[in-house]
């Protein structure tokens, strides 16, 4: 059976090629760009930039989940992302997601304009979420972690979690989800919480018999995690994010490989054609 083709008002996700989702934080401390978009005028022109690269659609977040950030209170996490919510889903022509793990937050961005909200925790971390994003109708990306908040998260580390354990917890998040989510749901492993390199491979190579198993579309986000750093020598004080984005390009290619169906970057712009020439390289019969 194929995976259901999910409608959304101005995109229709049918999973015959692999999309792109391009990430816009609006925060001060975010691993990688935190402080670069915190101007209204300067997100809104960031995120144009990346659907002119080939972003299918834009993934907007207000709090920062690296290894010990501080927790943001919703107040500033509302007053960060749905401005910048409320004008992209006026003009941009694709869908706008919101990366929260808070289901109030997630109702009033579904409320602002957005259609997909992408929960790092799958529920754990907020009993209320799946009932919050079924009730608007939105789509629901489901990641991975282990916990029941992002230290916890992290911490997972010292023991981290396999593809079999990954993939029955996975599951279960499905199992509990209400009907009405079920045809509205993308899984993702959760690359880099709690997970180290190895694991992080594994993940990579086998997204697609993850999503095969759950009979789910699977999203899969390289972009420049630690484990990029650890491969590919970048160990300086300062990140090199040249460096990462193009070791992130090789981890995207390496998931759409695998199966995954939507892969999420800071780069669009340098993974697009990569993955276009993949795609028809790959593709029956080789043509474009």
């Amino acid at each position: 059976m194929g995976l259901a083709t999910i409608e959304l008002r101005n995109a229709r996700f049918d999973w015959s090629r692999v999309y792109v989702a391009g990430v816009l934080n609006v925060t001060p401390d975010s691993f990688s760009d935190g402080g670069s978009y915190l101007d209204l005028d300067t997100a809104v022109a960031h995120a144009r930039a990346l659907v002119r690269a080939g972003a299918d659609l834009i993934d907007v977040g207000g709090e920062s989940t690296r290894p010990g950030a501080v927790a943001v209170d919703e107040s500033t996490e509302r007053a960060r992302v749905l401005p910048v919510v409320r004008a992209l889903a006026q003009e941009l022509g694709v869908p706008v997601s919101v990366d929260t793990f808070k289901a109030s937050m997630a109702r009033a961005a579904l409320a602002a304009g957005a259609e997909i909200i992408n929960d790092i925790s799958g529920g754990r971390f907020d009993a209320e979420m799946l009932g919050a994003v079924a009730d608007a109708g939105g789509v629901y990306i489901c990641g991975h972690v282990r916990g029941s908040d992002v230290r916890e998260a992290h911490a997972a580390e010292a023991a981290p979690p396999g593809f079999e354990e990954v993939a029955a917890d996975l599951a279960e998040r499905l199992a509990a989800m209400p009907a009405a989510l079920r045809d509205r749901v993308v899984i993702d492993p959760g690359l880099g919480f709690g997970k180290r390199t190895p694991q992080n491979l594994e993940l990579l190579r086998r997204a697609g018999e993850l999503g095969a198993r759950l009979g789910c579309p699977v999203m899969v986000g390289p972009s420049r995690k630690r484990f990029i750093a650890e491969l590919i020598g970048d160990h300086g004080r300062e990140m090199d994010r040249a460096l990462r984005d193009r070791g992130s390009v090789g981890a995207c290619l390496a998931a759409a490989a695998s199966g995954a169906q939507l892969v999420r970057t800071h780069d669009v712009a340098l993974l697009v054609p990569a993955l276009r020439v993949f795609e028809a390289a790959t593709r029956s019969g080789g043509a474009a």
